[in-house]
């Protein structure tokens, strides 16, 4: 059976960190599961090359990365998300919308997730994310517009207190071993 993982946190919480370990591990050893990770900050480049971050946007890359979950859940292909989702509903709209779905929280304050975000050398994240937020008009969650903490996920990480490896065990042992993991 084939799943989907949503990891969600605020930007520098771990999360791609965390989901590409996750993968490292499922795909490694005896477990021989072939995972894709979607990072969204990947995917807004190719869908918004320039994007304005705002409300509506974030509705259109949203939707259009759970409807690329979905097919690929579908199709067969485990997945796991990578993306902030700074809205509970873009959340539950997969889970509304792709069986087997369950969502994974990195927690972290925001003191630690600016002082990570400043060194950090992402490969798709946007660099200085939260020097910008202190711009007019800007839209950072956490910072000038809300992180809505998940309700009830599956699985909570705490980056702060977890190593990256900590924190991807810990969801691995979900994925693979828990009557409630999505199978």
């Amino acid at each position: 059976m084939t799943w989907a993982v949503w990891i969600t946190g605020l930007p520098g919480s771990g999360k791609t960190a965390i989901a590409e370990k996750v993968r490292d591990i499922l795909e490694e050893k005896d477990k021989g599961v072939d995972v894709k990770v979607l990072e969204l900050d990947e995917i807004r480049k190719f869908i918004t090359p320039e994007p304005s971050y705002s409300e509506e946007e974030r509705d259109i890359v949203y939707a259009s990365l759970v409807y690329m979950a979905k097919l690929m859940v579908e199709s067969g292909k485990p997945v796991i998300i990578d993306a902030t989702a700074n809205r509970i509903k873009y959340r539950e709209r997969a889970r509304e919308n792709i069986k087997n779905f369950a969502e994974v929280y990195v927690k972290c304050s925001l003191d630690t997730c600016m002082e990570r975000e400043r060194v950090r050398k992402a490969k798709h994240t946007p660099s200085g994310i939260y020097e910008k937020g202190e711009e007019k008009g800007a839209t950072v969650p956490g910072v000038n517009v809300p992180y809505e903490e998940p309700l009830n996920p599956e699985v909570v990480v705490d980056s702060e207190k977890m190593s990256v490896e900590e924190c991807a065990e810990k969801i691995v042992e979900f994925i693979i071993i828990s009557p409630r993991a999505p199978k």
